[in-house]
């Protein structure tokens, strides 16, 4: 997970650490990556939260955080109230990294500025009652459990889970590195995650793309370990399933 990086355009490693993804870990309880490569109180106007598009991060070149905690990194270290940032100071720490996790969740431009100013909202009107821990997490969590009232609200993708005799993807078939080796992978990937039921998708992205812990994700979700390794391994497989049929489908019309 990011500590206060910040992504630059001309790098897709983030779409490849997805899409290189295609077992589940056995070991550890962090998710390890096979190619490391409610209140009715009435918010007062906020300014609209700037939202830079997904090739930001898509096509971006990582840049080393700082060693010192800073920001709301430094409330957690301390808990110190007069050490948290002030609300334009939170929202360009955190903007940029509420928006990607929206991204990725909705799989639109529009979708994922509306959670981002709905997640910013939850935040103002909650701050003063948040102890410290993890702030990112606490937004991992007000960000996911929006999109999942999103879509439940909808009702226009199905919650349920994948049957339980879903077929896996044969071992022969070209894995989805291999399907994307060298290419651009936001769109297609992007149209993968989506294809997955909301849970499955929101467990895959904070694995594999935010980088959270088992532990952590149960939190955001409030899940169980054992159900969030399920719909991680699943949702995996279901990625596999969806990049492989994809490059068929492709290399017929080619």
């Amino acid at each position: 997970m990011e500590h206060g990086g910040r992504w630059r355009s001309g790098n897709n490693n983030v779409d490849r650490r997805v899409a290189a993804t295609v077992a589940f870990p056995t070991s550890g309880e962090r998710c390890e990556l096979e190619d490391p490569t409610s209140t009715t109180t009435t918010a007062p106007h906020l300014a609209p939260v700037s939202m830079p598009h997904l090739e930001r991060y898509t096509d971006g070149e990582w840049v080393e955080p700082s060693e010192e905690p800073q920001g709301t990194a430094v409330f957690d270290a301390t808990g110190d109230k007069s050490a948290m940032p002030s609300w334009d100071e939170l929202v360009r720490q955190h903007a940029d990294r509420v928006y990607r996790l929206a991204y990725r969740l909705s799989g639109n431009q529009h979708d994922a500025e509306d959670l981002t100013q709905e997640t910013f909202i939850r935040v103002f009107r909650s701050v003063q009652n948040y102890q410290p821990g993890t702030f990112e997490g606490w937004l991992h969590r007000i960000t996911t459990n929006l999109f999942l009232d999103m879509v439940r609200r909808r009702g226009r993708i199905r919650m349920e889970a994948l049957p339980e005799d879903y077929d896996r993807v044969p071992a022969d078939e070209p894995n989805p590195e291999q399907i994307y080796h060298d290419s651009r992978l936001g769109p297609d990937l992007q149209a993968a995650l989506d294809s997955l039921p909301p849970e499955f998708r929101a467990a895959v992205v904070l694995c594999d793309i935010e980088g959270l812990s088992y532990e952590e994700i149960g939190a955001t979700l409030g899940v169980k370990l054992g159900t969030v390794r399920s719909r991680i391994h699943r949702g995996r497989q279901a990625l596999r399933d969806y990049l492989a049929r994809h490059s068929a489908d492709t290399a017929r019309s080619a």
